[in-house]
C-alpha cells in the first residue's frame, strides 16, 4: 500500500512542558556610572579654565598700557639723495654670434658586424615547426623552417631574418614576447 503524505496534514504541536524562565535582571553597574559622571565633570571644568585663561589673556592684549604722549616735533627734513645712475645696455654677444657658427661633432662610425638572424625554435618534427611557424605568423611576422642536418640528427629550425640590425631584430622579438613566444634568440647570420 502506497501511503498518502500529501494529504496527511501537519503533525500536532506538543504542548510546552514548562514555562522558560525569564533571565535574570542585571543590577545597574553604580560604580561604573560615578566614574563616566567623574570623567565628564572634569572635562566640563577644564574647557571653564581654558576658556577662562583665554578672556583673560585677551583682557591684557584688548588694553594697551597708558603712556604719556610724547611732545610733537619738527620731522627732519630728508636729505637729497643722488640720484640713482641710469640703467646699463645689456650687451648679448650670443645673438650675433650662434647663427654665425658650427659645431663640429665627431660621431664614431658603428661597426656593421654583419646581418642578424633570429631563431624562435628547433624541432625534431617538421610539423611543430610548422606550428611554431604559424604562431609567429599570426603575432604578425615571417618566418622560415629550415632543415639543418648535423652530428645529432635532423633538426627543423624556424628562423625570422635577416636583419641590417640588431636594433630592428630586438623588436621583432618583443613583438613575439608579447605573443607568449619567448624563446627566440638573435645570432650573426652564417
Amino acid at each position: 500500500m502506497a501511503k498518502d503524505y500529501a494529504g496527511r496534514g501537519r503533525p500536532a504541536r506538543k504542548p510546552a512542558r514548562g514555562r522558560r524562565k525569564a533571565p535574570a535582571k542585571k543590577p545597574f553597574p553604580w560604580p561604573m556610572a560615578l566614574v563616566v559622571v567623574a570623567m565628564v565633570c572634569f572635562f566640563g571644568y577644564l574647557l571653564l579654565t581654558i576658556q577662562g585663561a583665554s578672556d583673560r589673556a585677551g583682557d591684557t592684549d584688548a588694553q594697551p598700557p597708558v603712556s604719556q604722549p610724547e611732545p610733537a616735533t619738527k620731522p627732519k627734513p630728508k636729505k637729497e639723495e643722488a640720484p640713482l645712475p641710469e640703467k646699463p645696455e645689456e650687451d648679448w654677444q650670443y645673438i650675433d654670434v650662434l647663427p654665425n657658427s658650427e659645431v663640429e661633432v665627431e660621431v664614431p662610425e658603428q661597426e656593421t658586424s654583419g646581418p642578424y638572424l633570429m631563431q624562435c625554435g628547433s624541432f625534431r618534427s617538421e610539423d611543430q615547426a610548422n606550428s611554431m611557424r604559424a604562431t609567429i605568423a599570426f603575432q604578425g611576422l615571417e618566418s622560415q623552417v629550415r632543415r639543418s642536418e648535423g652530428s645529432k640528427g635532423v633538426w627543423y629550425r624556424v628562423v625570422l631574418g635577416p636583419y641590417e640590425r640588431k636594433r630592428l631584430a630586438e623588436k621583432d622579438r618583443h613583438t613575439l614576447q608579447r605573443g607568449g613566444i619567448n624563446t627566440c634568440q638573435i645570432w650573426l647570420w652564417n
